[in-house]
């Protein structure tokens, strides 16, 4: 659970979600931290990433999906019946595996959200697009090439822009899904670099395969199995001295 000198962002309560008569989520109860860095890691098919996609909703756009148990940001049920859930997805941004940059200028990919949320001055635009591209540690590599597709970008480019087009709403959270898994050592490296900065100003939640690098950027750690959240701590202790064995199996390679 959260250290009580942190202030906690996200709060999951006794969470189940079920696809159909599949339940993919049992029992979830953690506290998630501002300014932190969080891994959620474990095999495939465990739960980490449908639990990732709760915190904005996104499990909303698949059917037959059924929830209970709650979730909250700042003390606030985002199941709640007065949720606008646009504006939560504003809050609380998404960075997918795949980089899915639009198949529109580089420009237009980082200032379609803005736009969607009634940004109208071609200046206050123009900022946010450099602002974000700066955030997203491309601006430099790109500012020449604004008004070009982001299609022709490498693979390590293009999800940098997708989390400049994440930055550029100004969330309070950003969920990351696999970030680096289809890129190279070198791109892997410029957006583990690009995390741990971010996290001054942001609660970051990644779900990753990678344990090294789990280890390398994440303050906190949870390990899932089979849909329960097996073990939180800090992710020092989940790696030097985990509680449950099935933890220590993980890592060590036993399974997985």
């Amino acid at each position: 659970m959260a250290e009580n000198n942190s202030k906690v962002k996200i709060r999951t309560k006794e969470f189940d979600l079920f696809y159909g008569k599949n339940q993919a989520i049992k029992k979830i109860n953690t506290d998630i931290n501002a300014n932190a860095i969080t891994a959620l890691i474990g095999p495939s098919g465990c739960g980490k990433s449908t639990y990732l996609r709760t915190i904005n909703r996104m499990n909303d756009l698949i059917d037959g999906v059924t929830i209970k148990g709650e979730i909250t940001i700042d003390n606030v049920n985002i199941y709640g019946k007065n949720i606008d859930v646009v504006s939560l997805r504003k809050k609380v941004g998404m960075v997918f595996q795949k980089s899915n940059p639009f198949p529109k200028s580089i420009y237009e990919n980082v200032a379609y959200g803005p736009k969607i949320n009634g940004v109208k001055n071609k200046q206050d635009l123009d900022n946010i697009v450099e602002s974000s591209l700066k955030k997203a540690a491309i601006w430099e590599e790109v500012k020449d090439r604004l008004n070009e597709s982001a299609m022709g970008l490498s693979g390590g480019q293009q999800q940098r822009v997708c989390i400049a087009r994440a930055m550029a709403v100004d969330p309070e959270i950003l969920l990351m899904d696999e970030p680096a898994s289809a890129l190279d050592p070198i791109s892997t490296a410029k957006i583990e670099e690009l995390i741990f900065e971010l996290k001054n100003n942001l609660c970051i939640v990644i779900v990753t395969h990678n344990m090294q690098q789990a280890a390398r950027v994440s303050d906190y750690t949870g390990f899932f199995l089979n849909g329960e959240l097996i073990e939180f701590d800090t992710t020092r202790k989940i790696f030097t001295n985990p509680k449950d064995d099935r933890t220590q199996n993980y890592i060590t390679g036993k399974f997985g």
